[in-house]
């Protein structure tokens, strides 16, 4: 089977077309996505020709499929390109939380900047989901209690969950990735959740560590990216444009009625699969 490997910002997939996929896609991303057995990947993306968009399924490392991913439908749209399989402006994706619009900004080869319309953003409690038995219109700072200690979580929904926490100062390594395994897991989110790690630079910018439902740490996330920003700017801690900075490099997040982003994608290799 051939494949590409493309990364975000350092999230990286494995981007494959559907008729080249001979196994069970859960199967095929938990092996694929190995970072010692496989190809190694955050994920597998799996795209399908549908008229005048783009099928769009995703699978996380441990073979779960997650409903959508900024990042990956950068990659995904890099693949397209790189391939020559459009030239279009913009490209429409079919996810499991409806269509998805990219434009492409600028190319260099094998190296894009995308932007990315990803809807508008979910509070509610169902519709992250989030279950303590209290229907919430709005989930800010919410005291959750893990262990003896309490973490104060703002949940949005870019599509798929994500719980963000602020801080002054980041925990150390160890403990920011044990609360953020803790957190996914915790039984008041049916599905998981991802979890972001938050500190504010300023009025327009902030700093974020990401943990990932079904990945564990990453270098970027464009939904994570989406979802902190939302949550800054509902906080009132920053405006309606704001820079991301990520362990590996700068997304741009912008809040109007729906949240658009803005990063670069480069696609790195070609490889054929032998399992």
């Amino acid at each position: 089977m051939e494949f590409y490997k493309v990364h975000a910002l350092g999230n990286d997939f494995i981007v494959v077309e559907k008729d080249w996929i001979r196994e069970e896609p859960r199967t095929l991303s938990k092996a694929i996505c190995h970072r010692h057995f496989g190809a190694g990947a955050d994920g597998l993306i799996i795209i399908e020709k549908r008229g005048d968009s783009f099928g769009f399924r995703i699978f996380n490392a441990d073979g779960s499929e997650a409903e959508i991913s900024g990042n990956g439908i950068k990659c995904a749209s890099a693949y397209l390109y790189y391939r020559g399989l459009t030239r279009e402006k913009e490209i429409k994706f079919n996810s499991l939380v409806g269509e998805r619009s990219v434009w492409l900004k600028e190319r260099n080869g094998s190296k894009f900047i995308f932007r990315v319309s990803m809807g508008k953003p979910k509070l509610s409690s169902d519709s992250i989901p989030f279950d303590d038995g209290t229907y919430r219109e709005k989930i800010i700072d919410y005291p959750l209690s893990i262990g003896n200690r309490i973490y104060p979580i703002t949940l949005v929904s870019v599509g798929n969950p994500h719980a963000v926490l602020f801080f002054d100062n980041f925990p150390s390594s160890l403990e920011w990735k044990e609360i953020g395994s803790e957190i996914e897991e915790h039984p008041f989110f049916p599905e998981r959740t991802n979890v972001e790690f938050v500190k504010i630079i300023d009025n327009s910018s902030i700093e974020v560590l990401f943990w990932e439902r079904g990945v564990g740490e990453t270098y970027s996330s464009g939904s994570g990216s989406c979802a902190s920003a939302y949550a800054a700017y509902l906080k009132g801690l920053v405006g309606n444009r704001v820079l991301v900075r990520t362990p590996a490099g700068n997304i741009i997040v912008e809040v109007n009625e729906e949240i658009v982003t803005e990063g670069p994608v480069e696609v790195i290799y070609r490889g054929e699969w032998l399992k």
